[in-house]
């Protein structure tokens, strides 16, 4: 006799003693377990599953899965590219009994995948079983009248970003630079582009970590481009 099991979002066609690679379940070497979503067992196809089936296995060890290499590559300006390994977790199971009924009576812990504790399929009939319709509540009594509370008073407005001095260039004709950027170069003492084309390479360093600027002023070439604007 055969049997279609679904476990770890996959189906499987097994038959007695047959050993079968699985997603990883919560279960142990040596362990007894039951897969409950039998979708056809011999010629009874299931509606989508066969009720009261079921197919025990014995967990013969958890193993990993061949590597796998994922390498991802941007092609930008300032692209980037990550290269990734990866081995799926599985377990290794052997298939003892197919049972077509009873199967939720057996009392063997249900196969449950990843990290979650192995539970009997007894209980994970009872957990899915339908809950009972509750009650409807009775009706509360209209409460008082309260007087309404006073609205919150507005939060106050945040102060506007400062602006430029009076004879300060416009930084955001540099390459790169946006209101942010400049607003960083404002709060710095930097105004004009003389200053800029000043820089020596100790400034550009000194500069590029204290504001983090990451290497944007030698890669955006703002001292040479300060230098042509201050002309």
């Amino acid at each position: 006799m055969f049997a279609v099991l679904k476990t770890g979002g996959k189906q499987y066609k097994v038959a007695s003693g047959d050993v079968l690679r699985v997603e990883k379940l919560a279960a142990e070497a040596g362990d007894e377990i039951q897969f409950n979503e039998i979708l056809m067992v011999g010629d009874t196809v299931g509606t989508p599953t066969v009720d009261g089936a079921g197919v025990q296995a014995t967990v013969i060890d958890q193993i990993k899965g061949p590597k796998t290499i994922n390498f991802v590559k941007r092609r930008r300006k300032h692209g980037s590219q990550r290269k990734k390994g990866h081995r799926q977790q599985l377990t290794l199971v052997r298939i003892g009994d197919i049972l077509e009924k009873g199967a939720d009576k057996s009392g063997v812990k249900a196969a449950v995948s990843g990290k979650g504790l192995a539970v009997s399929a007894a209980a994970v009939a009872v957990a899915t079983a339908p809950k009972a319709k509750t009650a409807p509540k009775k009706e509360a009594a209209p409460k008082a009248d309260k007087p309404k509370a006073e609205k919150p008073k507005a939060a106050p407005k945040a102060k506007a970003a400062p602006k430029a001095e009076a004879g300060a260039d416009d930084l955001k004709q540099l390459s790169g630079v946006g209101p942010a950027l400049e607003k960083k170069l404002l709060d710095a003492g930097v105004t004009t582009f003389a200053q800029i084309a000043a820089w020596t390479d100790d400034d550009i360093a000194a500069m590029d970590e204290k504001l983090s600027f990451k290497g944007r002023i030698e890669r955006e070439g703002w001292v040479a481009q300060a230098a042509d604007l201050a002309k």
